[in-house]
């Protein structure tokens, strides 16, 4: 069966342990206290007169900074973290009416430090993927992210794809929720969304890079006018087919978790399962994933705010000494790597990049400046049609084959946003995809409506937050005529 969770999911199970023995405390004192022995340790718990739970706790937290002291690997700080969370697990069970409840939490939060620094750890030395990269960051990650939810989880019922727009503006979780509100309970909803995905990224995600097995019952599309202007350069497109892992995808080679040779990866992983007992080897896949699970407030302007070029830090992909941007080639790799990270690092289990920022236009605008429609490259040149129709197109007749209905999202943007260049292009973009969404048959919803555009449910300009997401997650969950999946039994 396949592992279902990661460290972070490890550690929520080691907390239910804690509080189980912690209880049953009170209940008996006849039994002895079982160690916590994996994932389902919660399901089977004794307690015992003779275990003193703070001995316990000292005992594992000496076996952690043991362990501590000689590793090296991803694999080995894995261990490290393993046991730090162990010698928590003990140290809470330490009740409230005894005399070293008050040393044994000061201990809990000690470990729980410990027990983070082990796991930052493994996640920075084991940074190499399973598989070629795609030429950026953050469509590696999400990659890697997805198809351990496939091994985790299973294809989801719904999946949302998009630029950064989407990755920040349709919360899965928030959705979910909405929809069981409605009677459609238990959907699984996952956010595949990237910076910088216009039209032809998502056809080549969909149509290329995921196989049918791993496709969804319904797909989401969430974005805007910016994604389909053909006159954009399209940057992301094309590093993207020209990496290594789109040269090895049209050689028939699908990334997958299976350890790629050193000829065809970054360099070799080794096995999960070297060393460690069954139920910690089953965990130690998911390690590097750790550190990607955590719902955060990322700021706007350390993403990158608006710049006179693009417009906004999203969908402009990080490019290192561009030659048409003097500011772009200030950038070093370091620091785009960087940059990258932050972003994969806030983004939460389910895909999501939740932003907790509001805009404020008199504060945005005093940090940031202010860019015109006309000066903005992700509206330059002006075109729908061409490529990214004809991408538009792919998808619609793909899912058609598949008979999944695709759902078109025309995200909401601010009215201080909306100037006339802009407002021109959005109202061109709605009649065009109201048309070709009659012609071939897919749903097209907009969300422009006054409610949704409220600056406090956006980070900047054009991007939804944290807050702005639920509300859209809510108003697409109350639209009936979209074809929800039912769960299957």
């Amino acid at each position: 069966m396949p592992v279902s969770s990661h460290l972070n999911c490890w550690a929520a199970s080691v907390a239910a342990w804690a509080l189980a023995v912690g209880c049953g405390f009170y209940a008996s004192r006849a039994t002895a206290a079982t160690p916590p022995s994996g994932p389902a340790v919660a399901a089977s718990v004794t307690v015992a007169q003779q275990t003193d739970p703070y001995s316990e706790g000292i005992s594992r937290a000496t076996r952690a900074a043991n362990l501590a002291r000689s590793a090296k690997t991803p694999l080995e700080w894995n261990q490290v973290a393993v046991a730090w969370l162990e010698a928590v697990a003990w140290m809470q069970t330490v009740p409230p009416g005894s005399p070293k409840r008050a040393i044994a939490q000061k201990k809990v939060a000690e470990y729980l430090r410990n027990f983070s620094a082990a796991q930052k750890k493994a996640a920075v030395l084991d940074s190499r993927l399973p598989f070629a990269t795609f030429g950026s960051d953050l469509l590696d990650q999400q990659l890697l992210l997805y198809l351990s939810y496939l091994e985790a989880v299973g294809p989801p019922d719904i999946l949302i794809v998009g630029s950064s727009r989407a990755l920040q503006g349709v919360d899965p979780q928030a959705l979910k929720q909405a929809l069981a509100a409605k009677g459609y309970r238990g959907l699984e909803i996952f956010n595949f969304s990237v910076n910088g995905a216009t039209a032809r990224v998502v056809d080549l995600k969909l149509r290329e890079l995921l196989s049918e097995d791993q496709l969804p019952r319904l797909i989401l599309w969430a974005d805007g006018v910016r994604a389909f202007n053909n006159g954009r350069a399209d940057r992301t497109y094309k590093g993207i087919v020209s990496s290594p892992g789109y040269e090895q995808l049209q050689a028939g080679i699908r990334p997958s978790l299976t350890y790629l040779s050193e000829a065809t990866a970054a360099g070799p992983l080794p096995p999960a399962d070297a060393g460690l007992p069954s139920w910690q080897a089953g965990l130690a896949p998911f390690t590097r994933l750790a550190n990607y699970s955590k719902a955060a407030s990322v700021s706007p302007r350390f993403l990158g705010a608006e710049s006179p070029r693009s417009g906004a830090w999203r969908d402009a992909p990080l490019q290192v000494g561009n030659e048409n941007s003097q500011a772009e080639a200030q950038f070093t790799v370091a620091q785009a790597t960087s940059r990258e990270r932050a972003l994969f690092n806030a983004i939460d289990a389910n895909g999501f990049l939740p932003v907790s920022a509001r805009f404020s236009p008199g504060t945005y605008y005093r940090q940031n400046p202010r860019v015109a429609g006309q000066f903005d490259g992700d509206y330059a040149s002006f075109k729908l049609g061409g490529e990214q129709a004809a991408a538009l197109n792919n998808v619609v007749s793909f899912t058609k084959s598949l008979n999944i209905p695709l759902v078109f999202v025309n995200l909401p943007l601010t009215p201080d946003y909306l100037d006339a260049k802009r407002r021109s292009a959005e109202q061109q973009f709605v009649q065009d995809m109201q048309r070709r969404a009659k012609q071939t048959g897919f749903i097209f919803r907009n969300l422009s409506q006054r409610e949704l555009t409220r600056n406090e449910y956006f980070a900047d300009p054009s991007h939804i937050n944290r807050y702005g997401a639920a509300a859209v997650s809510r108003q697409l969950a109350q639209d009936r005529s979209i074809p929800w999946p039912r769960t299957q039994s």
